[in-house]
């Protein structure tokens, strides 16, 4: 097999990988499945598809279509050929404003989708929780619908047409076509008149659809997604006395790739929703109290009506980027609607506010109902969203398990159907999570099993079948927007009937005659209980660590953390930073996700005493540059700089240390030694013919300008011109760190002259380096050491009174972060990090007591653009320097949403790793700043960050200490 998957390698324009590292990364998606793939392959265009049909069929192989792999019931995995289009097959091919039509490829992300087409003031309805990543593929695929299924429907209902490629490789368009022409349709060879011939002959008896409207799920719910849609196809003029003109778009629309693989869909789009929006958050002190006001809440015209309970409400509590979006919440609540009104007429509106809480009221059920207004809704519909991935925070093994979390019924019968859910679920022990849907009768339901033990996995199977009993009784589906995939596949014969299933078996056929298109999801589904993810009652390997995860209960867990869910494959424009290197590439493996699934694959599997020794890992850990974005952004807090940190600590030991890697890490001790003799040595550095051979031997990339020493390190000015204040309002610690002091003096200076003349005492002390160049080599004993040495040096001497403060993020923030893995003494760790602070947090908390105010600066206008270092992004918030810098009455700033800027310490400075870096950079942070007259202060408070804007826009950019020293009069 492997000479002739070579033989497609060579055929193909795109690419197929058969390699161990792409197939483990592959291997799962956001469900709890796991399978090996034979190999993984990004096609370019239609031809590389039609290869790899011809090549599955040739060889009785399956394909396993994939865009963004978040799917919950395993429709990614499959142990044939991923093929993931999203790489290359995902333009927007055209809009039609006039007829509100959208052409695309599979590989389009839905939000983006949305961002072309809002200065038409259209967009596209159906809205996921993933909708920042996920694709239309993926949403034709799952018929996905998402938070406004209530007023604009499912993806099923907006899809027009569909070209696609056929099982024998023929090109076939599906689009609505009238009862005339299906005559013509059905006569010819060809596998799509076969397919219009066969479906005709199969749903045409009476009884066949008899059978059909008396089995699948009640009509009326619209979120329906059992089998293929034959309920959908016998609703048409063809069958019946429908009105409605056929279109298998209908049928192919939530079939999983089973039947056809798709490569352009033609979408109906809806006008912008209008402009004037409240929500009305009610509260409940019970699940059933909710339950029961859902349907008396929806006789309003509701736009979302979604609910989250207090497992996903807890869960919020202690992230890092949802912590604040909990204004809203009074009390305790055990579950809260989120009911949203809009119109384009705000006394309309108003009175919609009024009804609705006038209708509540009525049902005496709710205790609280607060209205929410403008980016209130925002901020309250991103908690809502974050649920899935928050879910995956709770430590250990335990996890609120996607099983029976789609299941949607008539909405006369969710109160109902939720109590004896809830009996289901008091049966067997568990408090299941409740959220998402509640409008459209579907809620997200997941009991909490740990399914790497053998007697929780068949409570997973008992609780699926019971449920399935349950909803079978009220008629509902056991998929309402996920899919059945091969989670809930096995089930989908109990629900529709032996007849009905025999007809999804025979649809299946003939399409995929071969049984090349996702095999083994909808029909001929494997149990649900295989295949799974971990390996049940296995022995878990023991991994010791130098630094600490006991957080998470060890580095293993919280790789585990990763639930798939994507968020790292959100695009530049989504704003954010996760994940840096992914959005250079667009490959998977240079994910959050891909790292932390390779990490937990490796080291669950490894068979070598050092079980961090697989080149995989070091390949797929070389384009992370630790910014830190997944620690905040990722709903999970999956941290991959600290694993990063952990792996080549743990690789190097087996393999050794480069000799750049120990020049980067050392680089404090070099610019030690050269301070002494700062004029010879910035001659080396910037000759071009030292420099050059300098660069060549350590492998810096050639296009860049190694740093120069500065004349004078800050601690030798702050020796000589250390003055005592008589009144100070405070005494402040300044951490001298390494990149100031002997790089970047004159920012050191000027943090120590503007806090002078604030009236602080500035005391510096003889203190160690950060050890940041050491954890970003995984230089891990040299950066445990540096670390203990700061703890011991500052615990006795900071305090609220008499903080420490930071001038370059990456250096204090370590205070907070990495020393807390690294520490000896954790309570001191502990202690200590409470009080380090970066000085725009310190100057902003001073401003607000009063102590430092806009008359000592200058009235002069000035527009200043800032962009933040990733770590302040992801531990801090950059708006504390926005907030400094705003304190001039005349100063104009902005931020720039410019995510990461490439640099990243040494990562930018590596001859391999320079193109990316400068990608990186072109994303969002360099146009921003050539945008910026000459006359914009540019601020940036990364001493790389300066580097990077210089080196990819020649701007010198400045800290914000500068700004503000300069600024005062």
């Amino acid at each position: 097999m492997k000479e002739k998957l070579l033989g497609l390698q060579k055929a193909l324009a795109g690419e197929l990988l058969m390699d161990d590292l792409h197939k483990s990364i592959y291997a799962t998606d956001a469900s709890v499945y796991r399978e090996i793939p034979l190999a993984v392959s990004y096609p370019k265009n239609k031809e590389d598809i039609k290869l790899l049909i011809e090549f599955a069929t040739n060889n009785h192989i399956g394909l396993i279509p994939r865009t963004a792999g978040t799917s919950l019931a395993g429709q990614c995995v499959g142990s044939g050929i991923v093929v993931d289009v999203s790489k290359h097959i995902n333009k927007i091919i055209n809009i039609d404003p006039i007829k509100r039509i959208a052409v695309v490829e599979p590989g389009v992300i839905r939000d983006d989708l949305n961002r072309a087409i809002k200065e038409f003031g259209l967009f596209f309805g159906p809205n996921t929780s993933t909708s920042n990543r996920c694709m239309i593929g993926g949403m034709v695929g799952n018929n996905s619908s998402g938070t406004t299924s209530i007023k604009y429907g499912t993806t099923r209902d907006k899809t027009l047409g569909l070209k696609t490629i056929l099982s024998d490789g023929s090109e076939a368009e599906f689009s609505s076509i009238a009862k005339n022409e299906l005559e013509e349709l059905k006569v010819g060879k060809s596998l799509e008149s076969k397919i219009y011939k066969d479906l005709f002959n199969l749903l045409s008896p009476a009884e066949v659809q008899k059978d059909i409207t008396k089995e699948f799920p009640i009509s009326t719910i619209h979120r329906r997604n059992t089998g293929y849609a034959l309920d959908s196809l016998i609703d048409t003029e063809v069958f019946s006395e429908s009105n409605k003109t056929l279109n298998l778009c209908d049928l192919l629309s939530g079939s999983e790739g089973t039947l056809a693989f798709t490569t352009e869909i033609s979408l109906q789009l809806d006008v912008l929703p209008p402009k004037f929006t409240a929500m009305v958050a009610a509260h409940f002190t019970s699940i059933e109290n909710c339950m029961l006001a859902v349907e008396p809440a929806m006789e309003s015209d509701l736009y979302t009506c979604e609910m989250m309970d207090k497992v996903i409400l807890d869960c919020t509590i202690q992230n890092l980027m949802y912590k604040e979006n909990r204004y809203f919440i009074e009390g305790d609540p055990q579950a809260i609607l989120m009911l949203e009104l809009r119109s384009n007429d705000q006394e309309d509106l108003n009175n919609q506010i009024h009804i609705l809480l006038n209708r509540l009221e009525s049902t005496n059920l709710t205790y609280a109902v607060p209205v929410l207004l403008d980016d209130e809704i925002d901020k309250a519909l991103e908690l809502r969203k974050a649920g899935l991935g928050l879910l995956g925070n709770i430590i250990g093994d335990k996890k609120a398990v996607a099983c029976i979390e789609d299941t949607a019924v008539a909405l006369p019968d969710l109160a109902n159907y939720i109590a004896e859910f809830s009996e289901i679920m008091k049966k067997h022990k568990q408090n299941a999570v409740y959220y998402a849907h509640a409008g459209a009768g579907e809620l997200h339901l997941r009991p909490i099993l740990n399914l790497k033990k053998d007697e929780d996995v068949k409570l997973f199977r008992k609780i699926t079948e019971e449920v399935a009993v349950l909803v079978k009784k009220y008629r509902g589906s056991m998929s309402g927007e996920h899919g059945d995939g091969r989670l809930r596949g096995e089930f989908i014969e109990m629900m529709i009937g032996s007849k009905n299933y025999k007809l999804l078996e025979e649809v299946k056929a003939i399409f995929d005659p071969n049984n090349i298109f996702n095999p083994g999801k909808i029909t001929n589904t494997a149990p649900m209980d295989t295949s799974l993810r971990y390996e049940v009652d296995r022995k878990e390997p023991e991994i010791k660590t130098l630094m600490d995860f006991s957080d998470s209960e060890g580095i293993l867990r919280l790789a585990e953390k990763c639930n798939g869910s994507g968020d790292c494959r959100k695009s530049v424009e989504a704003g954010g930073t996760m994940c840096p290197s992914y959005r250079a590439t667009k490959n998977e493996k240079d994910t959050t996700r891909a790292r932390a699934n390779a990490l937990r694959e490796f080291l669950t599997n490894s068979d070598k005493p050092n079980k961090f020794e697989h080149e995989e890992l070091k390949e797929v850990f070389d384009l992370c540059i630790s910014c830190k974005g997944c620690k905040s952004e990722c709903p999970s807090n999956v941290d991959v700089a600290a694993l990063k940190a952990e792996f080549q600590y743990q690789y190097q030991k087996t393999n050794g240390k480069s000799l750049r890697s120990r020049a980067f890490a050392n680089n404090v001790k070099m610019n030690q030694l050269a301070s002494k003799a700062t004029g010879f040595s910035n001659f080396l550095f910037s000759n071009s013919f030292t420099s050059g051979i300098a660069k060549n031997i350590m492998g810096v990339a050639p296009e860049r300008n190694l740093p120069q020493l500065a004349k004078q390190t800050v601690w030798d000015y702050y020796s000589k011109n250390h003055v005592e204040l008589a009144k100070p309002i405070k005494t402040v610690y300044l951490f001298n760190d390494e990149f100031t002091n002997y790089l970047d003096a004159s920012i050191g200076i000027d943090a120590l002259q503007l806090l002078q003349k604030l009236n602080y005492q500035v005391i510096i002390l003889d203190n160690p380096e950060s050890g940041r160049s050491y954890i970003s080599k995984g230089f891990l004993e040299e950066a445990k050491e540096v670390a203990n040495k700061n703890i011991e040096l500052f615990s006795s001497l900071i305090s609220e009174d008499s903080p420490l403060l930071g001038i370059e993020p990456s250096a204090i923030l370590s205070f907070r972060d990495e020393y807390l893995r690294l520490a000896n003494n954790i309570d001191k760790a502990n202690t200590l990090s409470k009080n380090c602070f970066l000085i725009e947090e310190f100057l902003k908390k001073e401003i607000a007591l009063g102590n430092i105010r806009a008359e000592a600066f200058t009235s002069e206008t000035k527009e200043i653009k800032i962009h933040t270092h990733c770590h302040q992004k992801a531990l801090s918030n950059s708006a504390y320097t926005f907030d400094i810098l705003n304190l001039p009455t005349n100063y104009t700033v902005r931020i720039i949403a410019s995510g990461c800027c490439g640099m990243a310490g040494s990562f930018g400075y590596e001859k391999e790793h320079y193109e990316i870096s400068m990608n990186i950079g072109e994303q969002s942070l360099f146009p921003a700043v050539r945008k910026c007259s000459d006359s914009t202060l540019i601020a940036a408070n990364g001493t790389s960050c300066r580097h990077q804007i210089f080196d990819g826009t020649k701007r010198i950019a400045q800290h914000p200490v500068t700004i503000l020293k300069e600024a005062l009069i």
